[in-house]
């Protein structure tokens, strides 16, 4: 797992492993976890062993996770964007997306203020994109972070889901992506958002991952980590701005080397 995609499976959470790996076992066919892990070791099989890792990646999320993040993207980021790019769409990467709540959280936010969007959610686990691309959440998803008004603005509601609305779903769009492969296109984005990814990889691949995410950010872009997160010495590319928790620029150094 480690060498595919760089997270570690913290000790904390190897209790969770069976329980994760029991349904993948059943559907490919084994009598058991140690089992199919046997199997995979001896013969490794592309799809089994990228489903054995999507099975143990972190799926947690919620709308509007990290409420400050959003408060600055709304009344400071996008304002500011929006009269520095003269009109142009800004571009937005969230960066291991998950189920989608954050992707739908940026469109809400820059439809609110009138900000020309196109935002793409990229994740390594084929089960989040697709609920992503389906902008389909139960109740309790949906009023995890949303008030009441915000999700009757922005979801249409069903017997037993809310869906995104066609002004949320014209802004956003969601690709498979590996953090540690480097880009088939080379697109630049305004604001890139990676929270609460880093911090299960391996110390190692911390800095290889920003150092990309770096290459990626034009070069008066923010970069948003989650609330807390800390890059320290994992790369010099970076350097957090003061009193906006989680909220990163390039470094002065970085920018050198761009020019």
């Amino acid at each position: 797992m480690a060498s595919r995609t760089g997270y570690r499976l913290a000790r904390d959470r190897m209790k969770l492993a069976e329980h994760r790996l029991g349904p993948v076992a059943r559907r490919e066919g084994f009598d058991s976890v140690a089992a199919m892990l046997a199997a995979l070791w001896s013969k490794p099989v592309a799809s089994l062993g990228w489903s054995v890792i999507e099975a143990l990646l972190n799926p947690e999320t919620w709308f509007r996770r990290d409420r400050a993040t959003f408060d600055t993207l709304a009344t400071e980021l996008l304002p500011a964007l929006v009269r520095a790019r003269g009109g142009q769409p800004i571009r937005i990467w969230s960066a291991g997306c998950s189920t989608g709540q954050e992707v739908w959280s940026i469109a809400m936010a820059a439809l609110e203020v009138g900000a020309p969007v196109e935002i793409i959610g990229t994740d390594l686990s084929h089960r989040a994109l697709e609920k992503a691309r389906s902008g389909a959440y139960t109740g309790f998803e949906i009023q995890r972070g949303l008030k009441a008004a915000t999700m009757l603005r922005w979801f249409d509601q069903t017997e037993e889901t809310w869906i995104a609305r066609a002004e949320l779903r014209a802004v956003a769009r969601f690709a498979r992506a590996n953090l540690l492969t480097p880009p088939a296109e080379d697109v630049r984005f305004d604001l890139i958002f990676c929270r609460h990814v880093l911090d299960d990889m391996q110390p190692a691949v911390r800095g290889q991952v920003l150092d990309q995410l770096e290459r990626r950010l034009v070069d008066d872009g923010c970069l948003f980590l989650g609330a807390g997160e800390r890059i320290d010495a994992d790369s010099l590319a970076f350097r957090p701005v003061a009193g906006r928790q989680g909220l990163f620029v390039k470094a002065p150094g970085s920018l050198r080397r761009a020019a």
